[in-house]
């Protein structure tokens, strides 16, 4: 068995490409005739298994076509509690130099370290965490001459950890227009992504901003046009697009964005924008959106409902097409969310949106919708319990 660790930080130089000569030795129709260049030796690798670790898919398309593809996906917090309980604290205790009774965690400190402390997919972060506390006990007791014992609650986490380094929560407090949560999967783990739509008067201009990639850049020129087709039952004037300037822009512009998954997150936003009708505050969405209006499926749907979970979201908007795979998704987090799939733009606006906009009258053009809070009309989308 060969193990090549983190095969993605593989990089080539004026000695050589190590990709290329993996290319031979991973190919079972080569392997067997391996020639070390160096040694000028042949091997046989035919009976050696291969394995390789990675944190992205960042490889070269040949290399990566040799390998088997297992996706890993990252711990729930349940399961960081458990590991940092069993392992991580008894090891960073042990090796500080404390005694098992001179610092307690409780799970509910636990849980803020892992919500306020670190944002990954395993546990690195959090045993550094919990090293540093464990060194603060050790200078504490060397400063008081006393070995006193140490239950570390919520209020005192700042005292050991320092100021809290992320935020945890839900992403808004109430429903804006225009303002939309996405979910997003990243090397760490699921995230939260803000989708921001803005109307001013102008001559038809688009513009997007927040270091987005070309597939994302075109979902938002799909969903404007998924948009401008369906413009009369929003109650949305036709020549819009010709009177106003649309701007979109995902929040942390520092931070590289791309792919289709926010397909039916920009639509809502540039509908609630042209309607003036908020988006729930409560509510998270994913979804490849197509010129039809179709929703399309989309990956990595365990990170992003844990960072759904995570951030206090009530309901998520999924792709009817993934609901097969909330089979891998622990069943408390199902029962902690209103997963809601859907197929068509028109559910997810009917979900999303704080009232449904009223379609316009065939004699009327007005440039923005209006519609009846949702109490009053109902909502039109059909309820699928998925747990």
């Amino acid at each position: 068995l060969f193990l090549f660790d983190e095969i993605d930080k593989m990089g080539m130089d004026h000695r050589g490409d190590p990709a290329s000569a993996l290319l031979e030795v991973l190919d079972p129709e080569q392997n067997h005739t391996f020639n070390d260049h160096y040694l000028e030796v042949d091997y046989d690798l035919s009976d050696v298994m291969f394995v390789c670790t990675s944190n992205s898919m960042d490889i070269p398309p040949a290399l990566l076509d040799r390998m088997e593809i297992i996706r890993i996906p990252g711990y729930t917090e349940d399961e960081k509690v458990n590991i940092a309980l069993r392992y991580l604290l008894p090891k960073q205790i042990k090796a500080n130099g404390l005694r098992k009774d001179e610092l307690k965690l409780p799970e509910d400190t636990l849980r803020d370290l892992i919500r306020y402390y670190t944002r990954e997919a395993g546990v690195r972060g959090l045993e550094r965490e919990i090293a540093k506390i464990c060194r603060k006990v050790v200078r504490d007791h060397v400063e008081s001459g006393e070995k006193v014992s140490v239950t570390l609650t919520q209020d005192m986490l700042e005292d050991y950890s320092g100021v809290k380094k992320f935020k945890y929560g839900l992403a808004e407090e109430k429903n804006e227009i225009g303002q939309v949560t996405g979910l997003a999967w990243t090397q760490v783990g699921g995230e939260l992504l803000h989708i921001e739509c803005a109307l001013t008067p102008g001559k038809g201009r688009v513009v997007k901003t927040g270091s987005l990639g070309d597939v994302m850049q075109e979902s938002i020129q799909t969903a404007l046009t998924v948009v401008r087709s369906r413009a009369p039952g929003l109650g949305i004037a036709d020549d819009f697009h010709e009177k106003h300037d649309l701007h979109v822009h995902v929040p942390e512009g520092a931070t590289p964005k791309d792919g289709p998954s926010a397909g039916i997150g920009m639509c809502t936003a540039l509908v609630s924008s042209l309607t003036k009708i908020p988006v729930r505050a409560d509510v998270a969405m994913t979804g490849e959106i197509t010129l039809r209006g179709r929703v399309l499926a989309i990956g990595g749907l365990k990170e992003k409902l844990l960072a759904a979970h995570r951030g206090g979201i009530k309901t998520v908007i999924i792709p009817d097409e993934n609901v097969r795979d909330l089979k891998e998704i622990p069943e408390n987090i199902k029962e902690s969310l209103e997963i809601r799939p859907v197929k068509w733009i028109d559910e997810v606006l009917d979900i999303a949106l704080a009232y449904p906009p009223e379609p316009r009258a065939e004699d009327s053009s007005p440039e923005t919708g209006s519609g009846k809070p949702r109490d009053e009309e109902g909502d039109a989308s059909e309820r699928i319990n998925t747990h």
